[in-house]
């Protein structure tokens, strides 16, 4: 398995970072983040298939692409070589364990009904946020990591149980402000039910509030601190050089935003996909709950999620047919 091939490992590789390197990687990507903002997502609207698939491939050729800088930036270097190969494993590695962020985003905006037209710009701050995290996790080291590693077992319990509910209530409507997570938003900030576009605070009677896309975030920002408590221990077992791992988190977490419209377009027009994002999270949940004893291989826990996909996509297209024909009629 991939991680477990990376742990053993113990050359790593050893470079000296340029001066202007870590400038010139934040730039990059505060510019990316800044486009896609200001330039392409500007405007509220719902993100496509099309338009989710063009910005996957953009996000992935970004991705890959650093891997050859990476290379010339550490041109002359006895371990240049070694550099690439622990940035791309890297990024694999964080892109992997990074689907099961997708489906707790697909989990949290279902739960509190964020019309899709809104949930780019959540997204584009649950990243932000997410890169501000992974930036102190990287170079506060695993002591720190390990020190929160309990938390896993709670956010499992979470999922198992929110996962549950899922499969209970089945397609019921929820009330945002009926939710424990946002009566309790509510007594720690002065909150509005309305929302006001996809502004996150707004203002109601000359005074600022805080919208219900605010708790949102504020949910996402934490579901992405327990997955980092996974993913950067993976990462950091690939490599020690605080650039590397951090250019690879970085360039893998930026494309989850179109990685995920892919996925919500798709839950759209499949009937039996809500059931599967339920399995999915007790399957996430009952492995982070066991996290700390036992780390499930990533080639299972991919192997798993394509397979209940798969079957959930299949039994939706049979269904479709079976009771939509032209023959049959509408059943």
């Amino acid at each position: 398995m991939l991680i477990s091939a990376a742990s053993d490992r113990t050359n790593f590789a050893d470079v000296v970072v340029p001066s202007w390197g870590w400038p010139a990687l934040v730039g990059v990507i505060a510019t990316l983040l800044l486009v896609d903002i200001l330039v392409f997502h500007r405007r509220a609207h719902v993100i496509k298939m099309k338009e989710a698939v063009l910005e996957s491939v953009v996000w992935i050729s970004f991705g890959v692409a650093f891997m050859f800088v990476i290379w010339w930036m550490f041109r002359g270097q006895a371990d240049a070589h070694q550099a690439g190969i622990e940035y791309i494993s890297g990024y694999l590695i964080e892109k992997s364990l990074s689907v099961d962020n997708v489906f707790v985003w697909a989990m949290i905006f279902t739960h509190f009904q964020v019309p899709r037209q809104f949930q780019h710009r959540v997204l584009f701050w649950g990243i932000f946020g997410a890169l501000i995290m992974r930036f102190v996790f990287i170079f506060l080291g695993i002591a720190i990591i390990e020190r929160f590693a309990y938390i896993l077992i709670g956010f499992g319990a979470f999922l198992i149980y929110t996962g549950y509910g899922v499969l209970r209530h089945g397609d019921d409507d929820t009330n945002p402000s009926d939710t424990k997570a946002m009566k309790l938003f509510h007594k720690l900030v002065p909150t509005t039910d309305q929302l006001d576009g996809q502004k996150l605070v707004t203002r109601v009677g000359g005074k600022r509030f805080a919208t219900p896309l605010l708790a949102v975030l504020v949910i996402i920002e934490i579901s992405d601190l327990i997955f980092a408590v996974d993913s950067v221990p993976a990462v950091l077992a690939v490599s020690h050089e605080q650039f590397i791992v951090f250019g690879s988190n970085a360039f893998a977490i930026m494309g989850l935003r179109a990685l995920y419209f892919l996925f919500a377009d798709i839950k759209d027009r499949f009937r039996y996909l809500k059931p599967a994002i339920s399995v999915l999270l007790i399957f996430v949940g009952v492995k982070m709950l066991f996290a700390h004893w036992y780390h499930l291989p990533t080639l299972f826990s991919l192997g798993f999620i394509l397979l209940v996909m798969t079957v959930a996509i299949v039994a939706s297209v049979i269904h479709d047919r079976k009771h939509y024909s032209p023959q049959g009629g509408n059943s």
